[in-house]
């Protein structure tokens, strides 16, 4: 399940790419697949494991075209250890709503990405995160869980002033907001009530066979009900322009 539109995002084969807080890795597969050299970044060696294991996995079935390549970061979104201006793209996807420094992330992000270079940041949007957090106070204050809701000229203002122009932004994922919102009426932690189990259900079959009936749904659906705002920006040849 995609929350980037790579084509939006501009991504070409051969480029260089970071997926910031990767998580279980869908993105950086998804740029593997288009063949960008991809860098998967998380600060769970645990889950990087796993994503190395896919990457091994896709290079031995051929799902990569010949040419790309893809590695695993450990480390601190806070402190990049990479160079200035090495990569083309830059993901960072729902990673921000977990981070109380999160100005701090987005000027690494710029500091990153080549002038000209395009980066794609998702958070959970305002409206659907709101509910949440008014239903259940699990739902937020779990370790780890989000620090902030934001709302879409909040984010775009901290990421203007940290460097980076606007270019583009939608709404994904309308499907998962009511489930969310079963989620936690009746417990985040209640993995068997049949409630939020009988529209997982759903969820595995649109993400398996992706009905039409599904897919023109949440494509009607997703400006009014999207889980996530997507924002895509580039940063300017000259700084400060």
């Amino acid at each position: 399940m995609l929350t980037v539109d790579f084509d939006l995002l501009g991504l070409r084969a051969g480029q260089r790419v970071l997926d910031l807080g990767c998580g279980a890795g869908r993105h950086a597969f998804e740029c593997y697949r288009r063949g960008a050299d991809v860098v998967a970044f998380d600060q769970d060696a645990a889950a990087l494991d796993e994503v190395k294991t896919m990457f091994a996995a896709m290079e031995e079935t051929g799902e990569a075209p010949a040419g790309a390549s893809a590695t695993t970061v450990t480390g601190d979104a806070l402190a990049l250890q990479f160079p200035d201006d090495h990569f083309d793209h830059v993901i960072a996807s729902e990673v921000l709503e977990h981070v109380p420094q999160d100005r701090k992330v987005m000027e690494e992000l710029v500091r990153v990405v080549k002038p000209g270079g395009r980066v794609v940041v998702t958070v959970p949007r305002w409206f659907p995160e709101r509910v949440c957090w008014a239903l259940s106070d699990d739902y937020h204050q779990a370790e780890g869980g989000h620090v902030r809701i934001y709302r879409r000229e909040q984010l775009v203002e901290r990421l203007h002033i940290a460097g980076l122009r606007p270019v583009h932004h939608h709404y994904a994922h309308a499907l998962h907001a009511p489930y969310w919102w079963l989620k936690c009426a009746v417990g985040v932690d209640d993995a068997e009530h049949p409630l939020p189990k009988l529209y997982h259900k759903l969820l595995v079959w649109d993400l398996m066979k992706r009905p039409a009936v599904t897919r023109v749904a949440e494509e009607l659906l997703n400006p009014v009900l999207g889980k996530s705002l997507v924002v895509y920006l580039h940063k300017p040849e000259v700084a400060g322009a």
